[in-house]
């Protein structure tokens, strides 16, 4: 999934440009890591606003408290439609999937961004 910006902070930028850089598989291991902890947090904060515990929700989609906290975490990466489905109609709410083109992966946009910041800043000056 593209983001339109990367980082406001120059040190998360520097860490992403040190630990991620131009290498395309761990920029994609970094997007998809970064939709898995979007749903996840997703998934809590409907839950959460929704004033039920994991057990809760849990026993409205008919399946186990340890799957909600799993789908909860950051880390997990086994989200189905169907489960996902399943909560949005416990909570009252809809899925909806969109897809969007890729980014170009020559250059994080936050290093064009602040490329054409720079180059502002110079003519001002």
């Amino acid at each position: 999934m593209a983001r339109k910006h990367r980082f406001e902070s120059p040190a998360l930028q520097h860490l992403y440009d040190r630990y991620v850089g131009e290498d395309p598989k761990r920029q994609a291991q970094y997007e998809e890591s970064v939709a898995n902890a979007k749903v996840a947090m997703q998934i809590y904060e409907l839950r959460t606003k929704a004033k039920l515990s994991q057990a809760a929700l849990a026993k409205k989609i008919g399946t186990s408290r340890s799957v909600i906290s799993r789908l909860e975490d950051a880390d997990y990466d086994g989200h189905s439609l169907a489960l996902l489905r399943r909560i949005a109609e416990a909570l009252g709410k809809t899925v909806e999937v969109h897809f969007v083109p890729k980014r170009r992966a020559s250059t994080p946009p936050v290093k064009r961004r602040i490329a054409r910041k720079v180059s502002r800043s110079k003519k001002v000056a």
